[in-house]
């Protein structure tokens, strides 16, 4: 099917609608938590919008949205000349609106040029939120914000650019781990900001109040704002892995598994390594809403019973998640 014939079928999908406006949604929460919670009090939290209040700090006359452009609009181009196709349209759009919705957040919530080109937090609406002296209440503000929107982008197959085109290009040329890259990338962003924010190194007005204790809370924020993507991505809760080697009560610890929880489970030969006898060991998935039922179902059955569980980061099949299409972005 031709690109053209297959936009034309997409289109006509109300899931395709959906998971437009959702991607714009979170870019509009995104913006709306670095406008309105980050750049006033001078936090960096990492990535290209980290650097872009980096770089508002040593001119002021651009806004950080701007800067935005001027870091996103490059990497956008040697993302599809280093990945072509692979390189998606959503990427693409979520990263080039972003910015644009920052400029025009803070124009709205600042009265004058001058209070936008400061970032006062104390004109910042009227300077109804202003939370100059709590600085941990707003860096937790505008982390769990950057942390939704990144979030609805991501599980609606896009990414905001950035940083983790950066990331891309340093696991495809020098096999360096993408979550690696991803903290390389950001640890020079905060970096800088603690020479030229905290220490005034280039800085219009010199160091910001409060000094290098900012690079703190920017730590911070990366931290919170990447546990809530996280959470927005796979849900509240994993699965969880269990492990069962019980003598003697086979048939009771069968019936829990298919009866009790409705489920199935795989026997897995085994022996013991002291003794070299012959057992059968049970591996089964469940909720972690069912962890603690099995646990004490387990013990009624076999108090000697020896049980291992574990997180299932991603669990795939029948009664779980369906395998992901070869095209789709995983969150991990």
């Amino acid at each position: 099917m031709s690109i053209h014939k297959q936009f034309l079928t997409d289109i006509k999908s109300p899931r395709w609608w959906i998971s437009w406006f959702t991607i714009l949604f979170g870019c509009l929460i995104m913006a709306a938590g670095y406008v309105l919670f980050i750049n006033p009090y001078n936090i960096v939290p990492g990535g290209i919008y980290g650097a872009s209040i980096v770089m508002h700090s040593i001119f002021p006359s651009i806004q950080v949205g701007t800067f935005g452009y001027m870091f996103d609009i490059p990497l956008l181009l040697f993302g599809l000349i280093c990945f072509g196709s692979t390189f998606g349209m959503r990427t693409i759009i979520a990263a080039m609106i972003t910015p644009g919705l920052m400029n025009i957040i803070s124009k709205a919530v600042y009265p004058s040029q001058s209070a936008l080109e400061k970032l006062d937090p104390t004109q910042l609406l009227g300077g109804s939120i202003d939370l100059s002296h709590d600085l941990m209440l707003t860096t937790i503000i505008g982390s769990v914000l950057i942390g939704i929107g990144v979030g609805m982008v991501v599980r609606n197959q896009a990414t905001t650019g950035g940083t983790d085109i950066i990331a891309m290009m340093l696991h495809k040329y020098f096999r360096i781990n993408f979550s690696n890259g991803v903290l390389l990338a950001d640890s020079i962003v905060v970096l800088s900001g603690l020479l030229v924010i905290g220490f005034g190194f280039g800085a219009s007005d010199g160091p910001a109040s409060g000094g290098w204790l900012l690079s703190l809370y920017s730590l911070v924020a990366i931290f919170v704002a990447s546990r809530v993507i996280a959470y927005v991505i796979d849900g509240a809760s994993y699965d969880k892995m269990i492990f069962i080697i019980s003598d003697g009560h086979r048939d009771e610890i069968k019936h829990l598994v298919l009866k009790e929880l409705d489920r199935s489970a795989t026997y897995i030969k085994a022996s013991g390594m002291y003794t070299d006898a012959e057992r059968e060991m049970i591996f089964l998935v469940v909720s972690r809403k069912e962890i603690q039922f099995v646990q004490r179902r387990v013990k009624e059955i076999d108090p000697k019973a020896f049980m291992v569980v574990t997180d299932a980061y991603d669990t795939f099949g029948e009664g779980f998640k369906p395998l992901p299409d070869a095209d789709q972005l995983q969150a991990s």
